[in-house]
């Protein structure tokens, strides 16, 4: 890596619940700390990385590593691609640690997140330029180590590191199910709930600084609200996460809700009315499936059936036909069979999903696939990758050429150059679809604005705005 490479902190983001946001960022003694912070990993983790710098009262926040007297890393631990990431952003904050040391100036790295979590005492061995590491849920010794003394945390305090016309919203922490691959629920814990009116108050706050797009998140999001009421059949029908859904539409201000990170096997007809009904509600789901052969479904302890799943997705495609379907799959399970491998292409060819991401299965310490025989070669997990991927590819722009001549409702989410960018109700940020805006027009980040659909390619759509 030639430089750490961090989400950028866009300043007129203020803090939340602060009445004098640019005083709090801008107008600190010339003697606080510079904060750099490089968040890695999925949104939850983006999250975490806000709350922390939401949290710190008497420091300055640079987006430049280079101009920070302490660098936080927020490290992911989730597979072995994210762990080397993480791996090499921590080398490279050392390597600038030592440059700067060379000219008589002090740095100070500190790494937190699920990869210090879950290796502290062997990154604490090999890593002692590393000035501090904490674990997933230690934000106030993170706070406390760079401000020198100890503060409550707040979690609806946060900077959002991302434009502010749309922010996350962490609803719950921790997950409940025990998946063969996934070591996650070892390192956040079981399953813990906001409550309904804490996420509300939260929604609330970021609607008031210009908020207009809420993407649910957690874990386990079809599991929302299980350790705050042990009913099984509300479980089963969702009655928490309808509940708060249906809460959070109530906010002023808030135009799409996004939900993501929903379990097939907790999935209710409840749910899925909620979404088709509530006009808040982007008509879009995320929905991982990992694979639909039963012989790994058993295996990856899914706790569901390819009878059950493709009936759930029948279901859900019947009663809201215009829904965008984001599923993802993991290829190369310990076991995955040729047969089973084209089970899963058949599967995918059949339920054309809209948004579909692909991992090579990554064998993780620790959890119950680690000792499993018949681990599959890396060479087949990657041609099994690139062959699904491929397969992928063709879907998505056979659908989105189906789209040309259309006309979209569009939130615009940068200026490129001489283009904007923006993002339907079918696609969440980062990992979906974008529109690729071309008018001499002055169009303002955040706005909605139908756009004609004139071109499409795998994964853009080009237009016009009417």
């Amino acid at each position: 890596m030639s430089q750490i490479n961090s989400k950028k902190v866009l300043f007129n983001l203020p803090v939340l619940n602060d009445p004098n946001p640019s005083e709090q960022i801008h107008l600190k003694d010339i003697r606080a700390k510079k904060i750099n912070i490089v968040s890695l990993g999925c949104p939850k983790n983006q999250v975490d990385s806000e709350v922390i710098l939401g949290n710190l009262k008497q420091s300055i926040i640079v987006d430049k590593a280079e101009d920070a007297d302490t660098i936080v890393i927020n490290t992911c631990g989730f597979i072995e691609s994210a762990k080397k990431e993480s791996i090499d952003t921590i080398f490279e904050a050392i390597r600038l640690k030592k440059e700067f040391e060379k000219k008589g100036i002090k740095k100070e790295i500190i790494v937190t997140g699920c990869l210090s979590e879950r290796y502290r005492t062997e990154l604490t061995a090999s890593m002692p330029e590393v000035d501090s590491f904490y674990g997933v849920h230690e934000f106030d010794k993170v706070t406390e180590r760079i401000e020198g003394h100890y503060q409550q945390i707040s979690f609806t305090e946060r900077v959002l590191l991302n434009q502010k016309h749309y922010a996350y919203l962490k609803i719950s922490e921790g997950c409940n199910q025990r998946c063969g691959f996934c070591y996650i629920p070892m390192i956040r814990g079981n399953l813990v709930s906001k409550s309904i009116d804490q996420n509300y108050r939260e929604a609330v706050l970021l609607a008031d600084r210009g908020v207009k797009e809420l993407i649910c998140v957690s874990q386990d999001t079809s599991s929302y609200g299980y350790d705050l009421d042990r009913s099984a059949p509300n479980l089963k029908r969702n009655f928490n996460l309808v509940q708060l859904l249906n809460t959070l539409s109530t906010v002023e201000g808030i135009e799409w809700i996004r939900v993501m990170y929903l379990y097939p096997s907790l999935f209710s007809d409840e749910l899925i009315e909620c979404i088709a009904q509530n006009p808040k509600i982007c008509k879009y789901i995320d929905l991982p499936v990992q694979h639909i052969s039963d012989n790994m479904l058993k295996s990856m302890r899914r706790n569901t059936s390819k009878k059950q799943t493709s009936g759930l997705l029948h279901k859900i495609k019947q009663r809201i036909p215009e829904l965008a379907l984001r599923t993802s799959m993991i290829v190369g399970y310990p076991g995955e069979t040729e047969q089973d491998f084209q089970e899963l292409c058949d599967f995918v060819t059949e339920f054309q999903f809209d948004r579909l991401g692909v991992f090579v299965y990554s064998r993780e310490e620790g959890t119950y696939a680690f000792d499993l025989n018949k681990q599959v070669p890396e060479k087949v997990k990657k041609e099994r990758y690139n062959k699904l991927m491929n397969l992928q590819q063709t879907i998505s722009l056979n659908k989105n050429l189906a789209k040309i001549d259309k006309t979209c409702r569009v939130l615009i989410d940068i200026k490129d150059g001489e283009r904007y960018v923006g993002r339907t109700q079918y696609d969440a940020p980062e990992i979906d679809n974008e529109v690729i805006i071309e008018t001499d027009q002055s169009l303002q980040i955040g706005n909605f604005v139908n756009v004609h659909i004139t071109d499409a390619s795998e994964y853009d759509l080009f237009g016009k705005p009417v």
